[in-house]
């Protein structure tokens, strides 16, 4: 067994494994020599080349993991939404939903009608990677945020409107969205993932009544219908320092700190009982080596050895990113004993 698969699993390793959120992508040269041909809805929707841009970090960088090349919002095409992946921007979304018959319309299809193309490119990498395959979902509130506000939004105030003003209709909503996340999880284990994550990066914009009352229990129906799977379960959010108790709550196997909180505060506060995954603010990677390699250590130290460390970033990998900064991560990571001080 890997030792990210180790580590998942809450088990000791024999060297801290490292991957990164947004690995694969624009901070590579052999991805952006790609785009020169192909526009990123091309890619998403070929197999074969979704698949190489996912393998690409792990042959350049010998990361521990490959994380699926996909998007969030593919899935929701199917459901009856219209979006475009718009460069800069992000998923802009033609006909929001923004009343309870709009929820009322939207299907739920399964991941074989509603993304065909990232099934296969699962199983291509999966057959090809030397490394285990994570795949992942957005969860409920964040797809629903999409959803509402028809484009990436800094105050969700129409996501928030609707959750107090439509509270059946908006419960029907993350209803529907955990039931096609948990499909979507399940049948990418099923095409060979061998870890999964759900994405909700917006849910540090509610309060700690809202997440626990209206989000938290969907976020664990998809938790607990994935935990047949087999595979370790990892629970991604941003800007959840008041949230992290219910983040273990919704029951992963492990959760993800942002970088807003020192790693061994937010293991406490989770329970040592199960992994955490994180936590160097990516803007760390536009450092000076010197300075880059003393905060990973820093990340590191907080760890102190216990079993069940993944380490990663606190948030995606910015563009700018220097490429030789990532590989002196990598390595600064797999230099480090993880043997208990």
């Amino acid at each position: 067994m890997s030792d990210f698969l180790r580590a998942a699993r809450h088990e000791p390793v024999e060297r801290i494994p490292v991957w990164l959120m947004r690995q694969a992508g624009r901070s590579l040269p052999e991805y952006r020599k790609l785009r020169e041909r192909w526009r990123l809805v091309d890619i998403v929707t070929q197999p074969e080349l979704c698949a190489e841009v996912t393998l690409q970090p792990v042959r350049r960088l010998g990361v521990d993991a490959a994380v699926m090349f996909a998007d969030i919002m593919l899935p929701l095409g199917a459901m009856g939404i219209d979006f475009e992946l718009v460069e800069d921007v992000g998923p802009v979304i033609s006909n929001p939903v923004r009343s309870a018959s709009d929820v009322d319309r939207l299907r739920t299809p399964p991941a074989e009608e509603s993304v065909p193309q990232v099934l296969a490119a699962v199983r291509y990498v999966a057959a090809e990677s030397p490394v285990p395959l994570i795949c992942f979902s957005g969860a409920p509130f964040t797809l629903a945020s999409y959803m509402i506000e028809g484009r990436p939004s800094r105050d969700f105030k129409l996501t928030k409107s609707f959750m107090y003003s439509e509270p059946v209709a908006f419960e029907r909503l993350l209803e529907k969205l955990a039931t096609v996340a948990t499909d979507y999880l399940a049948k990418q284990v099923a095409a060979g993932a061998e870890a999964i994550q759900l994405f909700d990066s917006w849910m540090g914009a509610l309060t700690v009544e809202d997440y626990e009352a209206r989000v938290l229990p969907h976020s664990r129906a998809v938790f607990e219908g994935t935990a047949g799977l087999g595979v370790p379960r990892i629970h991604f959010g941003t800007q959840t320092a008041g949230l992290l108790e219910l983040m273990a709550a919704a029951g992963p196997d492990v959760v993800s700190l942002d970088w807003r909180v020192p790693l061994d505060w937010g293991w406490q506060r989770v329970g040592f009982d199960r992994g955490i995954q994180g936590n160097l603010d990516p803007a760390l990677l536009l450092a000076p080596p010197d300075v880059l390699r003393e905060r990973v250590r820093g990340v590191l130290r907080r760890a102190a050895g216990r079993p069940g460390h993944i380490f990663n970033l606190g948030h995606g990998v910015l563009p700018e990113t220097p490429l030789e900064n990532l590989q002196l991560l990598v390595d600064t990571v797999h230099s480090w004993s993880p043997v208990p001080a």
